[in-house]
């Protein structure tokens, strides 16, 4: 039977129209998968809106900034899903902090404009890291945004209105100050208390230089300025341009280096070359990194992960002078000086990126960290621009230091960073959240037992200095400090300090008096040496801080990256090991998830007792590669970044933290991890993408191809760098820097030998 069909007036008969739908379908396939996706920039990829609503608890957040710098600007409101914008502020000083300098914009008459709504719809915004854009659908107002190093142009269109309104608000001790160009000047301060009962306020100023003119740079002579306690209001009349531009520059130092910083940046600059300006730099800096192959959505996620490890530390030095919180001093320098670094999240993978990607920027963050030591006299853990933040546990700067200096960084004052490490852990407290203070007795517990001890269930606390939130952690502090100290030692030995070299290896293996052969966990002890009974599950209260901190006993089971050998023997051997690894990903929650995340609010992206969305996981898919079984890592990386990092708003597992996660994401879609910050050497995996080229600062091209790659073929096959056959998954950091191409054959089934070898 013939059937006929028409298309275009003419009739075909079934097996002709068959013939012609597949040569139509294979013309779309061709144009779908090669044009469009060869064209795009690499900054097309990027979506910070990526992971802006949390599966539990803290979101990404859309920063608009340009790479590493001081200027950042995230619009304000309660949460992404909200249609409200409460303000855009002038600058952000530090990730997640709240906006300074907040600007509204209005019109009509109103009582109190600072009451009236914005309201947005979210598919007209338009949010790049160079440029934003939104509609206020209510007010038919639209709202541009373009960031520059310490400065900033927001653009506003303005309908046609009887009056017309911008508006700026200080967080409390706000001053202004009027010129007679359409130029202003602001004031507000960062106050500052650290956690503890001996803690000292801190404060430090923030200036602006402002100027307000129409689109061609023309002064709006009409306006009317008028200055309250706390705010500043800006009214222009029915006859004012529609389009105003407002141009500024932020200051860390004083209202005439805000000038400057204008003058040097914006002054005869328009707004569509600041942006455009923003987007070439981007493209250069992520640009980077070249990839092939791979779905658009591993791209986007790639990529925006990317752009997330820029947006901290920032580089507060304005023109060859900056203000330090460490001593309340402005000082001169060429050079940079960052702030705004949680080195409990970023030197697992955030830091150790770097060494790669920029290490003269990596060089000077280190000597940043050393001159915030000689100005403060205690070595940061989460330096921010107002001084230390004291948060969480340990002192991990000691591990950027060490890493740094065996990938070749020493510009800086080594000895001085050495003395600053040491002091943390020799005369420091070990009391979470109280880092840069003395040593406190329960200290002194610490370095004649080599444990912190643990109060027993309904035990009151003893330690006037301890958090009443974060308690003692004693879990997380000892393996923690275990870490630092095995850093230390490295360090000095590296510095031919052989008797502290000696001294301080032997407090790397802290981490074993709180081994339970029984549980096979590292587990609670108090202060007589008794084990203190726990399900290490779910004990332990909010975030399990009694006993661990964030994550349960299972995650910290994993957590001593620096004697993974010693590890191996606790757990009985590779095998052994290999089973226990396999128990963490099966593990059941063993009890109702409702239940499981009344304490377990932190642990996200949960697989089986693993835990995706929290830093002290990250390296625990890579640890199959040395208990003999790589091809798991292959296995579990891949289903990880499938599972938990998509290129959506829910595309973020846990709290990201400026780059601390995203670094993950970043080193594991190109196939390798840094395991140990501290020694030099990355562990192997199957790449997301195709084809990964780098080009590195020293002019060589760090390459790893895997033909083929793609959902199901992901299993190493066999190894080779640079044409020579491996057989172990590991590639050193000095073969990365001399330009290497590590090359894998991929199968849709394991290779369950390869990479067995040590």
């Amino acid at each position: 039977m013939i059937v006929f069909r028409q298309f275009s007036g003419n009739y075909f008969s079934q097996r002709q129209f068959h013939i012609f739908g597949l040569l139509a379908f294979l013309l779309i396939m061709l144009a779908s998968c090669g044009s469009p996706d060869t064209k795009k920039e690499v900054t097309d990829y990027i979506d910070p809106r990526i992971g802006n609503v949390s599966r539990f608890l803290v979101p990404t957040y859309p920063t608009i900034h340009l790479p590493n710098q001081m200027l950042r600007m995230v619009p304000e409101k309660s949460d992404y899903l909200s249609d409200e914008v409460t303000a855009w502020p002038l600058q952000v000083a530090g990730h997640r902090n709240r906006g300074l300098f907040r600007m509204k914009v209005a019109v009509g008459e109103s009582a109190d404009p600072w009451k009236e709504k914005m309201i947005i719809d979210h598919d007209l915004e338009e949010v790049h890291p160079w440029y934003y854009s939104t509609y206020l659908i209510e007010d038919d107002i639209r709202v541009h945004f373009a960031p520059g190093k310490k400065s900033g142009i927001y653009q506003v269109d303005f309908p046609e209105a009887n009056e017309r309104k911008i508006l700026f608000r200080g967080t409390g001790n706000f001053d202004v100050e009027q010129f007679g160009d359409g130029s202003f000047a602001l004031k507000e301060k960062i106050i500052y208390t650290p956690r503890g009962i001996f803690s000292e306020t801190r404060e430090m100023g923030v200036f602006v230089y402002a100027k307000l003119t129409d689109e061609s740079g023309e002064i709006i002579d009409a306006m009317d300025v008028k200055a309250g306690d706390r705010d500043l209001a800006v009214i222009l009349p029915a006859g004012a341009p529609s389009t105003i531009l407002l141009k500024y520059a932020v200051s860390y130092i004083d209202s005439d280096q805000a000038r400057f910083n204008f003058e040097q940046e914006v002054k005869d600059v328009r707004f569509e070359a600041l942006a455009q300006k923003g987007k070439d730099t981007w493209e250069e800096t992520i640009g980077q990194i070249r990839i092939e192959g791979g779905t658009t959505a591993q791209k986007r996620t790639f990529y925006t992960s990317l752009y997330r490890n820029y947006e901290r530390m920032v580089d507060i030095n304005e023109y060859g002078r900056y203000y330090s919180g460490y001593d309340g001093k402005v000082h001169e320098s060429d050079r940079p000086f960052y702030v705004d670094d949680w080195i409990w999240d970023t030197y697992l993978a955030a830091h150790p990126l770097r060494t790669i990607l920029n290490p003269e920027m990596e060089n000077d963050m280190l000597n940043s960290y050393t001159l915030m030591y000689e100005q403060s006299g205690w070595m940061p853990t989460f330096p921010q621009v107002h001084g230390n933040h004291m948060c969480m546990n340990a002192y991990h700067s000691s591990a950027i230091f060490l890493d740094g200096y065996r990938k070749g960084l020493k510009d800086y004052k080594i000895e001085k960073a050495y003395e600053g490490i040491r002091k943390n852990l020799v005369e420091g407290t070990f009391i979470p959240w109280r880092q840069g203070t003395p040593r406190r007795p329960i200290d002194d517990f610490y370095h004649e037992n080599r444990y912190f001890p643990s109060l027993r269930p309904g035990e009151e606390e003893t330690e006037p200095q301890m958090d009443g939130f974060e308690k003692r952690q004693p879990v997380a502090v000892t393996l923690g400090i275990s870490y630092d100290f095995w850093a230390l030692s490295e360090l000095a030995g590296e510095l031919g300090k052989s008797g502290e070299e000696e001294q301080f290896a032997v407090r790397a293996l802290d981490y074993r008096t709180l081994w339970h052969p029984s549980h096979r966990l590292f587990m609670p002890k108090d202060a007589s040496g008794e084990w203190i009974d726990i399900d290490p599950k779910k004990d332990g209260g909010p975030g399990y801080r009694n006993y661990y901190d964030e994550n349960n006993g299972w995650t910290y089971a994993w957590d001593v990256q620096h004697d993974i050998e010693g590890l191996t023997g606790l757990l009985g051997g590779k095998q052994a090991a290999e089973e226990r690894l396999d128990q963490l990903f099966r593990e059941p929650l063993g009890m109702r998830k409702r239940e499981f995340y009344l304490h377990g609010s932190n642990s996200t992206g949960m697989v089986g007792q693993f835990s995706m969305g929290n830093e002290p996981s990250f390296h625990i898919p890579y640890l199959y590669n040395y208990f003999g079984a790589p091809w798991k890592t292959q296995k579990r990386t891949r289903f990880l970044l499938d599972v938990w990092f998509k290129d959506n708003i829910f595309g973020i597992p846990g709290d990201e933290d400026g780059g601390g996660m995203t670094a993950f994401v970043v080193f594991s879609s190109m196939g390798i991890y840094p395991v140990t910050p501290g020694i030099p050497v990355y562990t192997i995996t199957s790449p997301v993408f195709e084809k990964v080229e780098i080009d590195l600062h020293n002019g060589n091209t760090f390459t790893v191809i895997a033909d083929g790659a793609g959902k199901t073929n992901k299993y190493i096959q066999r190894a080779y760098i640079d044409g020579e056959e491996i057989f172990s998954p590991f590639i050193t950091h000095e073969q990365v820097m001399s330009g290497a191409t590590l090359e894998l054959e991929l199968s849709d089934l394991p290779d369950k030998e390869w990479g067995t070898v040590q």
